[in-house]
């Protein structure tokens, strides 16, 4: 795929083209290239990594054209997509918009699916005992000790304010200060690739 951005992929939701043609999926995937759609249908996460895509989970959301009954899902119209997730116990249920190929999340500070982004890559405490990485489609992982993936979920940052939302429902938030992430009690330093 040749773009001087990376595809993104938004992927596992269910997906309702508008397109008579395509039809609508129960769990697809919907790939951005650019300002368009360059595909949509299931299967297309096996691709991913091939073409290092931007992989933002859409499960238990609906994805669909922003424009309502006057867009389409379809390949090679414009990349302006709203996700809705089903059922939300935050009162909110649009959980990102897609304009021209550009990913917000409305309503929140604002993480922009963004692979240039200082923050990103992976902290450690002092012990190297927790290591949290902040990946560029907004979710991060964090290992404690020998335990991978100890606590995933998304996050958002506004200035030097990080905000957590565990996949396990809950809230966290950090700061970054001077290269220094704090965040739990705990201090982190950008570990270097």
């Amino acid at each position: 795929m040749a773009s001087t951005t990376r595809p993104i992929l938004l992927t596992g939701g269910t997906v309702i083209t508008m397109d008579p043609r395509l039809g609508d999926w129960e769990r697809a995937d919907v790939l951005i290239g650019g300002s368009v759609i360059v595909g949509v249908g299931p299967g297309l996460l096996t691709a991913a990594v091939d073409d290092n895509m931007i992989v933002i989970d859409c499960a238990g959301m609906i994805v669909i054209p922003a424009s309502g009954t006057a867009g389409t899902l379809t390949p090679g119209e414009a990349a302006d997509i709203a996700a809705l997730r089903i059922a939300n116990s935050h009162g909110r249920h649009l959980e990102l918009v897609v304009t021209a190929g550009r990913v917000t999340r409305p309503n929140e500070p604002g993480m922009v699916a963004n692979p240039d982004h200082p923050y990103l890559g992976i902290w450690v405490d002092e012990n190297d005992f927790v290591r949290q990485e902040l990946l560029p489609d907004g979710r991060y992982d964090e290992a404690r000790g020998d335990r991978p993936s100890a606590y995933q979920g998304r996050y958002w940052i506004n200035g030097n304010r990080i905000d957590y939302l565990d996949d396990l429902g809950f809230w966290a938030y950090g700061e970054f200060h001077d290269g220094v992430l704090h965040h739990a009690g705990y201090r982190f330093e950008r570990r270097q690739p």
